[in-house]
């Protein structure tokens, strides 16, 4: 099954409706299956209008869902409190060394689904080589990206790894034939230092 999403660039918060047109067209679609606002660009403060323009989109059909990225508890509270209407998603940086916990849980109190994109760090850097993944890759018979992966899983997270590698997006998918268990997690999850590698939503414009 093909899940499609596309995504509403900063530059397009203010033409939203021909933004979507323009994707649909390209993908040579009526209709995906989610549609995201990709940064709330505070400075910019157009992301309350860009929302509303958002649900008149699924209203109309052109996308089953709507959801945001990269989105602080205060961007996510105007929405619900300017339109009423909540993201189905929320996609974030997440990984080992920044797990949002705080973000994840008001999410989760919000029926919003957390999605962690950078998932790996950047490809491992700083995550791979920890003793933790390590031990359990070894223990697992797995990979330290399955690891992550599965950490993510377990955590409650939907994830997406990034890969344009046959083989490596194969071994993204074989990860639903084991589980880690809840000291395992605790233990991935002291990792966390704070460490963001990708741009900062309050900064970001």
């Amino acid at each position: 099954e093909i899940f499609v999403t596309t995504k509403l660039w900063n530059d397009d918060q203010q033409n939203v409706q021909q933004a979507m047109e323009t994707s649909l067209e390209k993908l040579k679609l009526e209709q995906v299956d989610l549609y995201l606002m990709h940064w709330p660009c505070p400075e910019k403060d157009n992301y309350v209008d860009a929302w509303k323009k958002m649900i008149e989109l699924q209203q109309q059909g052109l996308t089953k869902s709507i959801g945001v990225c990269n989105f602080h508890e205060a961007h996510l509270k105007r929405l619900l409190d300017e339109t009423g209407v909540t993201p189905v998603v929320n996609q974030i940086e997440l990984h080992p060394m920044l797990q949002q916990r705080t973000l994840h849980a008001w999410n989760a109190l919000h029926q919003i689904q957390t999605e962690s994109w950078s998932p790996l760090a950047q490809g491992g850097k700083g995550v791979f080589d920890q003793e933790i993944i390590k031990s359990l890759a070894k223990k697992y018979g797995k990979t330290p990206a399955q690891i992550v992966i599965r950490w993510h899983l377990d955590s409650g997270l939907v994830v997406i790894p990034k890969s344009v590698t046959p083989a490596r997006i194969e071994e993204n998918f074989k990860v639903f034939d084991f589980r880690l268990d809840k000291h395992e997690v605790s233990d991935i999850a002291k990792l966390d230092s704070g460490n963001r590698l990708g741009p900062d939503p309050e900064t970001f414009n």
